[in-house]
């Protein structure tokens, strides 16, 4: 049985999970084909983004990392070196793919600002549907906790997602993130806790 809410102190008692498969850095336009081919082959990936944090008022910075996890890849695409190509885009607006994200709404938010005329398709908010079925705690951390029962490090959430290189502590958390939204949706899913979201649509 699946708790629907969890302490911090229950939290900090569980195993460290981590994403254990590959993961690809996106930093070149030419490597888009790869992301296409990959992912084009799964109906279901876990999704992401990540910002530079601004400690600064009135300070923002746009959306660094596009994070998207299969179940033994995941792909990291530095957004705020190659944009957002139109095929990436295109990947982004298909209905075929269900995208399973926390928080979604702000991270697709600021992929809009990126490029014109960008029109998310089938994305599925962990946050927004699982309050629907009674969870009171959400977000990845407790959702990976509650459902996978393992403890996500989120060390590496305020760290700068511009710097020139990316570290090997920030790669595996930003993989492990999306990775983990996937695999809490397929749990879910499995034991039929999302049985409502399917029957309404």
């Amino acid at each position: 049985m699946i708790p629907m809410k969890i302490s911090k102190l229950e939290i900090n008692d569980l195993p460290l999970g981590q994403f254990e498969g590959d993961i690809v850095l996106v930093d070149k336009k030419e490597q888009v084909k790869e992301i296409i081919d990959e992912i084009s082959r799964h109906e279901l990936i876990g999704f992401d983004t990540e910002t530079r944090p601004s400690f600064t008022k009135g300070t923002q910075y746009q959306v660094a990392l596009l994070q998207l996890a299969t179940d033994d890849i995941a792909f990291l695409v530095r957004l705020n070196q190659i944009g957002m190509p139109g095929e990436l885009k295109e990947l982004l607006e298909t209905k075929h793919i269900v995208k399973v994200g926390a928080a979604v709404h702000d991270d697709l938010k600021a992929l809009k600002k990126l490029r014109a005329g960008f029109i998310p398709e089938n994305f599925f908010d962990l946050n927004e549907e699982l309050k629907k079925v009674g969870f009171q705690n959400v977000g990845v951390r407790n959702l990976a906790a509650m459902v996978l029962n393992v403890r996500i490090s989120k060390s590496e959430q305020v760290s700068n997602w511009e710097a020139q290189t990316l570290t090997e502590k920030q790669l595996l958390y930003a993989a492990t993130d999306a990775w983990a939204c996937r695999e809490i949706y397929k749990k879910l899913h499995y034991q039929g806790y999302l049985e409502t979201f399917f029957n309404s649509q």
